[in-house]
């Protein structure tokens, strides 16, 4: 999926999104949609107590290589309000992946999450990575239950018993 090549889809909760890579000039749209999170969003996204994402942060979301880090930007075909956002960061040896999915407070149990799980999910086989992962607080009780009914593991996390990490094989090792 190229930055300029938009994927319709339509989640259980007949959402119409139209998804697609993340450019430079989305800073706007995704500070939006950070704003439109709950303050449990951002610290399950961030896994740290933030009020507010930073600017940097969010060019580092949109000024990407899209060889080792993707992020895929949904937006309500009615409104077109950016709703959410599914960012993939590879290893150096494009071998495994690091996701991490934020769904505005407004769209939630509306079945994009599943979707934009899935879709990451697919686009990370297509690439050829053999696994991705995401590393979850254990009060994420939403995220893991998804990731668990997409066939990811779910471990404890190494040295913090607040984290979890889950995990699907993509590839045969």
């Amino acid at each position: 999926m190229t930055k300029d090549d938009f994927q319709h889809l339509t989640t259980r909760g007949a959402v119409r999104l139209a998804v697609r890579a993340a450019r430079e000039d989305d800073q706007e749209a995704l500070d939006t949609l950070f704003a439109h999170l709950t303050a449990d969003d951002l610290r399950f996204r961030f896994l740290s107590s933030v009020q507010h994402v930073a600017p940097e942060q969010i060019v580092a979301m949109t000024h990407l290589d899209h060889r080792k880090t993707e992020n895929l930007l949904g937006f309500d075909e009615d409104s077109g309000a950016l709703v959410t956002a599914a960012m993939l960061a590879c290893d150096d040896r494009l071998e495994n992946g690091e996701v991490a999915i934020v769904v505005r407070r407004d769209y939630k149990a509306r079945g994009i999450g599943w979707e934009m799980l899935r879709l990451i999910t697919d686009y990370a086989r297509s690439r050829g990575l053999g696994s991705i992962e995401s590393i979850e607080s254990r009060d994420n009780h939403t995220a893991i239950e998804l990731e668990r009914e997409m066939g990811f593991t779910v471990k404890d996390y190494p040295g913090d018993s607040t984290l979890v990490l889950v995990r699907k094989v993509l590839q045969p090792e």
